[in-house]
């Protein structure tokens, strides 16, 4: 197929059954891997439908800046749609950012703010706060805002929901993904219940993170608060992306059994998936007593494994996290090989 430009090739990403890798496992397990976009994750979907809502409203207009907060991806996705569309693009990340993410939002032509990780969401050096203050100190800039902009949502259920309804031919009994803005498994989920109500839905959370406590509870607590290294996943703040009517449950998964499960898909499976799909597969690994050779899963792969080649696929990151017990062997230590 030829297209105008890469902007319409975003959407349509394959469905792809696992197989080694969950063989315990009851179920039958497909991810959907929405690496297969253009910018190499979820985001794409989000930010070509933000952008493009906001040039409908008028609330942004040729020659103006895009402005948000990101982990990284929702950044290269809006610098990407920028590169096409002639805007300036201003992004804000934590210290937590992976320098292959950050090299990445350069290489786009993002403008990138670097904001510590370890302050609370309204200290002015946050980097929500950042965003906001810029989004006001830039003329024609838009915020895009993409934890409260209810198109995050939208973009899902008007394009991923239908797709995965459309591949397993309305046979989807459980979806799973990470939760952090909310929007990919929320607009998701919302439109596969209208379908059918009775299908699940779990959030993948991370220690440090205050959503699965806000979902049981309702209470903000600042006590779940920590650093923690999965990106993607989990958040300090309520977003309201984050439909919380439509989540079954969130299950918290380490970012030690995350990093080796994002590994072990790349090894078993020959899918080099981020870590927030580790993050993914470990939560459907705690949750397997459940399922029944019935069921058929859905595992949100929200993005690339060449994002995390410096952290997640090192070994000597992984061993300086503890998250490997042994020393990594120098080529001489391996039997065969000579210096």
């Amino acid at each position: 197929m030829v297209f105008s430009n890469i902007l319409e090739t975003i959407g349509k990403t394959p469905l792809v059954r696992l197989n080694k890798v969950v063989s315990h496992i009851p179920a039958t397990v497909y991810a959907k891997i929405e690496a297969f976009n253009p910018g190499l994750s979820a985001k794409d979907r989000i930010a070509l439908h933000m952008i493009e809502r906001a040039e409908r409203l008028g609330k942004l207009k040729p020659g103006g800046t895009v402005v948000d907060a990101t982990s990284g991806n929702t950044g290269f996705s809006l610098a990407m749609v920028c590169a096409i569309k002639g805007y300036r693009c201003v992004l804000t990340v934590t210290s937590k950012i992976s320098e292959d993410k950050l090299n990445n939002l350069r290489a786009m032509g993002a403008e990138v703010v670097l904001c510590p990780q370890d302050v609370k969401p309204d200290d002015p050096r946050s980097y929500y706060r950042r965003a906001e203050q810029l989004s006001k100190d830039i003329p024609g800039a838009y915020y895009v805002n993409q934890n409260f902009n209810p198109e995050n949502g939208e973009a899902h259920y008007l394009s991923t929901g239908p797709e995965i309804w459309e591949q397993t031919q309305g046979r989807v009994t459980w979806i799973i993904g990470s939760a952090s803005t909310g929007g990919t498994l929320c607009g998701s989920a919302r439109y596969l219940r209208e379908q059918n109500p009775d299908i699940r839905v779990v959030a993948v959370d991370a220690y440090g993170s205050v959503l699965k406590k806000y979902h049981e509870t309702g209470v903000y607590d600042e006590q779940e608060v920590y650093p923690y290294r999965i990106e993607g996943t989990g958040k300090n703040i309520i977003p309201a992306n984050v439909d919380f009517e439509m989540i079954n449950r969130f299950v918290k998964v380490t970012d030690q059994d995350s990093a080796i499960k994002a590994r072990a898909i790349a090894r078993t499976e020959g899918i080099l998936a981020g870590y927030s799909s580790g993050a993914t597969l470990q939560c459907l690994e705690q949750i397997k007593h459940e399922l029944t050779e019935q069921d058929v899963v859905v595992l949100i792969f929200a993005d690339h494994g060449c994002k995390y080649v410096s952290k997640v696929f090192n070994d000597e990151w992984m061993q300086a996290q503890g998250f490997l017990d042994t020393e990594v062997p120098v080529m001489a230590d391996l039997p065969g090989v000579g210096v």
